[in-house]
């Protein structure tokens, strides 16, 4: 007959395996309720433009739906710490711009805590990689990248331009540019590429450095001039645009979205995220979102995509320290 002992430890090893049973069991049955995307932005950008026909798709594969969170502020950086600190079950998924990389090193170089590692989100999948444009209203008297940097060594600190947030990837590529160009021009920031849009349309800011997404239909309605890119050859939808290096400024920058979860979340979940996100490359209505917003899809797996961003954030943070403390 076991003893007493015996018994406690034979039942608490079944409990054991009923509960790791359990929990397996829930993690292959992954989703079994709607998920959240946090887009760190405003309506209107980059983020959100890239964000909802992904969550839209991956409802589709998945079979449970994917509902679009906007939480802008601090330059995405709130909405990135939200999901750096959800529980890592699957359930809270993040459209995260290169400024992932960016924020963390910025909140070093401003003598506060980080609201994020990057260890503190695990990339699964890269969806677009855009280079930035330089954009201004179709009014302005700029023609060409020169007419814009001579025009801003007449007048340094004196033409405005719009950004997403202090150290985002709208302020990033025009400093770098900037600098390169020997030029001051005034940053103005705003809580997302949207706002910052609607202040160039608006008159509130004379220029901006923008995914071509977020303003290719301005700029199909003549509102909008796209004077260069920051690309390493010109946009296949702006074939008559030059690239800054063309223009005589050795500047690139790209604006990538990819998909992020939190560190932590089960593999066998993590799993079935890649797997749907290669799916849904697919999807016809997919293929024509990207192709409306003249924004080819430059898919990175989560083992490309991770080794991506790790350079990233290596450049990245270089970048940031070089332009230094912005109050």
């Amino acid at each position: 007959m076991m003893n007493r002992r015996a018994i406690l430890k034979a039942l608490g090893a079944g409990l054991a395996g009923t509960a790791a049973t359990h929990s397996w069991g829930q993690e292959s049955a992954w989703p079994v309720r709607p998920m959240t995307m946090v887009v760190p932005f405003p309506p209107g950008g980059v983020a959100d433009l890239v964000g909802r026909p992904v969550a839209l798709a991956l409802e589709k594969v998945l079979g449970q739906p994917v509902l679009v969170e906007n939480k802008a502020g601090a330059g995405g950086g709130i909405g990135m710490q939200q999901v750096a600190r959800a529980k890592p079950d699957g359930y809270t998924l993040l459209m995260a711009l290169s400024s992932i990389s960016i924020l963390p090193e910025a909140d070093r170089v401003l003598g506060r805590a980080p609201l994020f590692a990057n260890k503190d989100l695990i990339p699964v999948a890269r969806f677009t990689a855009d280079p930035v444009v330089l954009a201004v209203r179709s009014e302005a008297p700029w023609k060409s990248v020169a007419d814009f940097i001579a025009d801003a060594r007449k007048r340094p600190g004196q033409i405005p331009y719009g950004s997403s947030g202090n150290y985002g990837t709208m302020h990033v590529p025009m400093e770098m540019f900037a600098a390169r160009a020997g030029v001051k021009l005034l940053h103005v920031p705003y809580t997302g590429a949207g706002p910052a849009v609607v202040g160039l349309l608006g008159g509130q800011v004379e220029a901006l450095a923008t995914g071509p997404s977020s303003i290719v239909a301005q700029v199909k309605a003549g509102k909008l001039r796209v004077l260069g890119s920051w690309g390493s050859a010109r946009l296949a939808a702006l074939p008559d645009v030059p690239t800054l290096n063309e223009a005589g400024f050795d500047v690139e920058f790209s604006q990538w979205a990819g998909l992020f979860v939190p560190a932590g979340t089960p593999d066998a979940v993590l799993a079935r995220l890649r797997a749907a996100s290669r799916a849904i490359l697919s999807d016809a209505a997919f293929q024509q979102r990207f192709e409306t917003l003249g924004t080819p899809i430059q898919f990175l797996d989560a083992p490309e995509f991770a080794r991506f961003y790790e350079r990233e954030n290596a450049v990245l943070s270089d970048v940031v320290r070089k332009i230094g403390k912005v109050e």
